[in-house]
């Protein structure tokens, strides 16, 4: 069957994948009325399409953080790839650098930062969570620079794990042939099994509650790289984020598997761009699925988007392939949009 479409892929994962790491792929939380909404926001806004204006030339190139890309159209941060398929986090890196885009790899990643350089060139940030324990942060963050990776991705989100009732069910687990390879030599790359979710537990036991902008700073005197911090909604914090001095800001709401009932990250969207006032870039993650959801997004005031779920669903449908079409399929939509 030919794909046509970015979401076939998620049938196809479904099929394939055992049911625990589907779901977790899948799942948002509790009600999963973000999930919905992240995708049902974008339906609602419709263009004001003009007419017979010269589009025999498009340049989709963009610049991020500095950082020349293809389009601007970029990979987010998703943990565990491997449990897609055997290259994971390896393919995913190579798509993303035939595409000339950037890829984040997830600090949860089961592949390590010297692993993904090692794949060859092309421009990588870093997403980062802030364990309790900051020598290992420290290590990490350094690790990260020294692997050639080009920014940080700071979420924020993450206090606690959101409630996804399916890892509750399925006891989810990391399977046993993979570890969170970079915390591999700390013995914090394993995840017990647990009497509900083994990550949420792992998450309790490993990262810091106490979070908060001061930590921001402190990341700004162990590291020359650039911080986006990921999971802002609101203009408040878009504010207090410059005065910490990110670099960046992703609004995310973590594909929706945090707090339920926040809105969709392209309803937030227009709220925080008016708050930064153009001195750091926006960008997007969570419900994109087509060409026109980039347009959307950019035409909102966005510097660009990152996909997370259709990587990993196309991951576990083709492998590298898959990641590659995807980025391909959504490229192509995004300039017949503009043609329009």
């Amino acid at each position: 069957m030919e794909i046509t479409n970015v979401t076939e892929y998620e049938a196809i994962a479904k099929e394939k994948l055992p049911k625990m790491v589907y779901d977790y792929y899948a799942s948002g939380a509790e009600d999963q009325w973000t999930l919905k909404e992240n995708r049902n926001a974008f339906a609602r806004i419709l263009f004001r399409p003009r007419i017979l204006i010269d589009v025999s030339k498009i340049d989709m190139t963009t610049t991020v953080l500095g950082f020349k890309i293809s389009m601007p159209i970029m990979v987010a941060p998703t943990a565990m790839q491997k449990m897609a398929h055997p290259e994971g986090e390896y393919a995913t890196a190579r798509a993303a650098s035939a595409a000339g885009t950037i890829m984040t790899l997830s600090s949860w990643a089961t592949s390590s930062v010297e692993e993904v350089a090692s794949t060859g060139p092309g421009i990588r940030f870093f997403q980062l969570y802030v364990y309790k324990n900051r020598k290992v942060v420290e290590q990490l963050v350094r690790r990260a620079e020294k692997a050639g990776f080009k920014a940080i991705a700071l979420t924020v989100d993450t206090p606690r794990l959101g409630r996804r009732e399916s890892d509750i069910k399925n006891r989810f687990t990391l399977p046993p042939n993979l570890t969170l390879k970079n915390f591999e030599g700390l013995d914090l790359g394993k995840m017990d099994e647990a009497n509900d979710s083994g990550l949420a537990s792992y998450v309790a036991g490993q990262i810091d509650r106490t979070l908060s902008w001061k930590d921001v700073q402190w990341l700004q005197t162990i590291t020359s790289m650039p911080i986006l911090v990921k999971g802002v909604l609101t203009g408040e914090d878009a504010r207090i984020a410059i005065q910490a001095g990110a670099a960046g800001i992703i609004v995310s709401n973590h594909g929706a598997r945090q707090l339920d009932y926040v809105p969709a990250t392209i309803s937030a969207l227009e709220e925080v761009v008016k708050a930064t006032q153009g001195r750091i870039p926006v960008f997007l993650d969570g419900g994109v699925r087509r060409g026109t959801d980039v347009f959307k997004a950019l035409a909102l005031g966005a510097s660009g988007i990152f996909i997370g779920r259709p990587v990993v669903f196309s991951l576990a449908a083709e492998g590298e392939a898959g990641v590659r079409k995807v980025l391909q399929m959504l490229r192509d939509e995004f300039e017949l949009t503009i043609w329009h």
